[in-house]
């Protein structure tokens, strides 16, 4: 089994790279947080993989970080995710925003991501709530929910004005170290991570 790739980054696009491995081309999906992770084209590059083999095919996955390959891993094993879905997910949420989601039951967040409907939303709640702490080990309070939330309406919000996950999350980490995280709303950082996206 592939379990990482190193090599030349020699295409990507937001759902799929091809990793040039010495003279071999390896071409995997991606979601999209991890593709805006990746360095540009012609750069050197690694890659956490997962190989799913299908009845005519094997498609390679790739990811920044153990952290999303095992929550994908997590994801594919509930009934109605397939890797489309799963990706679609990682690519709307960060594993540590979906970990937020899952374990303070926001079943309405969990039905605003892509292909998921409301039972699968049930499902998702009900199979990982335990699981999903184990590859992000934490000890969450309600204000870390409250804080991770705001963060994650903050990170919708300049997405939506067209901004890229890549750099909202840039301009939000940015803004979080001028705010005081006491009594911080997501009005107050939205209009500071503006600035810095703009400046």
């Amino acid at each position: 089994m592939i379990g990482q790739l190193n090599g030349i980054l020699i295409n990507k696009t937001s759902t799929e790279i091809i990793i040039d491995c010495g003279g071999v081309g390896y071409t995997a999906y991606v979601s999209v947080n991890t593709s805006e992770s990746l360095p540009e084209v012609g750069k050197n590059v690694k890659v956490i993989t997962l190989l799913i083999p299908k009845e005519d095919s094997l498609n390679l996955y790739a990811f920044a970080n153990e952290a999303e390959r095992e929550t994908f891993k997590l994801l594919i094993s509930i009934s109605g995710i397939g890797p489309k879905i799963a990706l679609g997910i990682l690519s709307s949420v960060t594993v540590d925003d979906l970990q937020s989601i899952v374990i303070s039951g926001n079943l309405h967040s969990l039905q605003k991501l892509p292909g998921v409907g409301k039972k699968t939303a049930e499902r998702l709640l009900l199979e990982l709530r335990d699981k999903i702490t184990k590859i992000i080990p934490a000890e969450v309070s309600d204000v870390h929910l409250k804080y991770s939330l705001i963060v994650q309406e903050a990170l919708s919000a300049l997405v939506t004005l067209g901004y890229s996950r890549l750099m909202a999350d840039k301009a939000i980490k940015s803004a979080l170290n001028d705010l005081s995280t006491d009594k911080l709303t997501a009005e107050q950082l939205i209009k500071s991570a503006l600035k810095h996206a703009m400046s």
